[in-house]
């Protein structure tokens, strides 16, 4: 196999499940700097703005810096600002997120854009019709990711992505996607990694969004086991990682063997 060169590292499942860190997380990411890997986080969390979310994961002990944190809000609103200048956007997710959407006009009725990230519980039936009658009138759908669930310190827990199929039946017109498993984010990311895809593997807990994605967009894809996927998940009948470890503790003793 060719040497690795540069990781990509989902958050949610790999390096923290709740802001609970992973045992040997932290550790790992010391280990990857001190051995000359570059690395970059690329996640869908989409209730925190870029810059919160690197001093959460910093609060709990992940040295991980804001420039190293490419995020699904980030990756949408440049995508906005380059192909819906000046159009209304109204923004549904909770948390401060709308940090990351300055120069964008965002407004909650006669919306050019719709646009759906963690929003959770303020889906309801109301804001869901919204959303229905606006995109029926002619907004764009654009969905930050359409991951289906996520592991919590309570278990599994429903994701925006099923909501966002639920439009796009009710409408019959597409979302466009940003998020991960989308090619154009992982080339995002292999730019801002400067690392070519043959040479960057993808560590991350899903399978479809993490390492289905990464395959798709020509990286190797490592499947770790704290998050929402195990070892018997009959994904992996559709999907075979190039490795699968119990935890990102066990990533320096897999990358030593290339070497």
């Amino acid at each position: 196999m060719q040497t690795v060169r540069g990781i990509l590292l989902d958050v949610d499942g790999v390096l923290h499940v709740s802001m609970q860190p992973i045992s040997g997380a932290a550790e790992t990411l010391t280990w990857l700097e001190e051995h000359g890997y570059a690395y970059r986080c690329v996640t869908n969390t989409t209730t925190l703005a870029r810059v919160t979310l690197a001093q959460r994961l910093q609060s709990i002990g992940l040295p991980i810096k804001e420039p190293q944190l490419i995020t699904a809000p980030v990756a949408t609103a440049a995508y906005l600002r380059e192909h819906f200048a000046g159009k209304r956007c109204w923004l549904i997710t909770k948390g401060d997120t709308a940090r990351d959407f300055t120069d964008i006009e965002l407004v909650e009725e006669r919306a050019d854009v719709v646009v759906i990230g963690g929003a959770e519980e303020l889906l309801s039936y109301e804001v869901m019709n919204a959303a229905f009658r606006m995109i029926m009138d002619g907004a764009t759908l654009l969905a930050m990711h359409t991951n289906r669930y996520w592991r919590t310190a309570d278990g599994l827990q429903l994701d925006s992505g099923p909501y966002v199929r639920a439009l796009e039946i009710a409408t019959e017109r597409p979302a466009i996607i940003i998020g991960k498993p989308e090619r154009t984010f992982f080339l995002q990311a292999l730019q801002a990694l400067d690392r070519s895809a043959e040479e960057t593997i993808m560590v991350g807990d899903d399978i479809e969004n993490d390492v289905g994605g990464a395959q798709r967009a020509g990286l190797r894809g490592v499947l770790v086991c704290t998050g929402k996927y195990r070892v018997d998940s009959p994904m992996l009948t559709h999907v075979q990682p190039t490795a699968i470890l119990p935890s990102l503790a066990d990533l320096p003793s897999w990358l030593s063997q290339f070497h």
